[in-house]
């Protein structure tokens, strides 16, 4: 059975943080995309995912992010990344994903966002 992935939002300040967990890969992408496009629908400014417990990434999954991204920009929402783990942090640098999406070490990401 897929490792299905999970998405808690919580609220903190102007931002969601969507803490998501489990895989993300071409079983899991389909859900995901989902399950992130209602998260940034119920965005008023900002959604923060938390991807501290990603336990696997691969390109399929990946290319989720981007895909969140242009669906941000279409809601008027910025969207960014936090607790990214090592692994999955190299891969954004590799293939220039951290170029498109601001990365942050901790989901108290709210005073970047107003800069």
């Amino acid at each position: 059975m897929e490792d299905l992935p999970s998405v808690e939002v919580t609220v903190s300040g102007p931002c969601l943080v969507a803490k998501v967990r489990g895989v993300m890969d071409y079983g899991t992408d389909l859900e995901l995309r989902g399950r992130l496009t209602q998260v940034i629908d119920h965005a008023e400014r900002a959604v923060v995912l938390d991807l501290a417990n990603v336990s696997f990434c691969d390109s399929a999954g990946l290319n989720v992010l981007p895909g969140a991204r242009r669906e941000a920009e279409r809601a008027a929402v910025v969207l960014v990344l936090a607790c990214v783990p090592l692994a999955l942090r190299r891969i954004l640098e590799m293939t220039g994903v951290d170029q498109v999406l601001r990365v942050f070490d901790t989901v108290d990401a709210e005073a970047a966002l107003s800069s």
